[in-house]
């Protein structure tokens, strides 16, 4: 089972405090002896080493030479840099708005031949209608308070989708929760149209779209994810975006998309779940 995004993100900073606390231990150095050779107050050492603060890049060169290790602070900086990455503040990356960031994973998508989608709560961005993308990123605008360009970044988002019909051996494997499809976004007109392309989507011969029921027995529930090429994960959280790289965690991911693959149904039950979710005409 995949680890909480929140734990793995804990994990890391504390593999980098650990890596701290061995290089004193192993020079045979008490944390006083830090503080005397750095100047440092003792509380900073303390949150250091305990993970409570991160390390900057000067304070990790500072502590492995005064504990004899400079050979390994380039090691130790880059496993900080690698906890620090994996978290990423939505408001700091999209405070010029939305539509920069749809552009950016367009580039991603084009990299990729073999993507696995799941999402519990939202039709996935590469199966959206511009208006249903639209009102859902306008809302995430409003939510994030960030700049609100939702008109240009649903224009983004729907020109990066187009990669579905371009071929190229690509595939895209998506599954997603019956109740992504009864979650309105936009108002039952917006939703109908939606379904109706999600319907003619599931026969694009480049996609695979599996629903699982709602009263499938599933063994946990997920966060909503992409995995990219079986080599690196995006994972949508509320307040942040997430990337994992780390071989055992994507492995973990393909497994989880595989799991969830089992629990779906495709074709024309699949097609029977989605139509039967659209909305009378308001």
């Amino acid at each position: 089972m995949p680890k909480a995004p929140s734990a793995r993100i804990e994990e890391a900073r504390q593999r980098v405090a650990r890596r701290l606390r061995d290089l004193r231990l192993d020079a045979g150095l008490t944390g006083q002896d830090i503080v005397e050779r750095t100047g440092w107050q003792k509380s900073k050492v303390s949150r250091l080493q305990n993970a409570v603060t991160p390390p900057s890049t000067e304070d990790i060169r500072t502590w492995a030479r005064v504990c004899g290790a400079e050979d390994q602070a380039a090691d130790v900086i880059e496993e900080a840099r690698t906890a620090d990455s994996m978290y990423s503040d939505w408001r700091r990356r999209n405070r010029r708005g939305l539509r920069s960031m749809q552009v950016a994973r367009g580039a991603v998508h084009r990299e990729t031949q073999h993507m696995r989608v799941y999402s519990s709560t939202l039709v996935p961005g590469m199966l959206q209608t511009r208006a249903y993308a639209a009102a859902l990123l306008a809302n995430i605008a409003r939510t994030k308070r960030i700049p609100d360009d939702s008109e240009a970044a649903a224009d983004a988002r729907v020109e990066r989708s187009k990669i579905i019909h371009e071929g190229g051996g690509r595939t895209f494997a998506f599954v997603l929760e019956e109740a992504a499809l009864r979650r309105h976004v936009g108002g039952s007109d917006v939703m109908a149209e939606q379904l109706l392309h999600l319907l003619d989507a599931a026969r694009y011969p480049a996609v695979s779209l599996g629903v699982i029921p709602a009263g499938a027995v599933v063994r946990w529930p997920l966060e909503t994810f992409t995995v990219y090429d079986d080599e690196k994960v995006f994972v949508e959280l509320l307040t942040a975006a997430l990337t994992i790289s780390t071989p055992s965690e994507v492995a973990q991911y393909v497994e989880a998309h595989l799991e969830m693959t089992r629990a779906a149904v495709f074709g024309p039950e699949a097609y029977r779940i989605i139509a039967g979710a659209i909305p009378e005409p308001s």
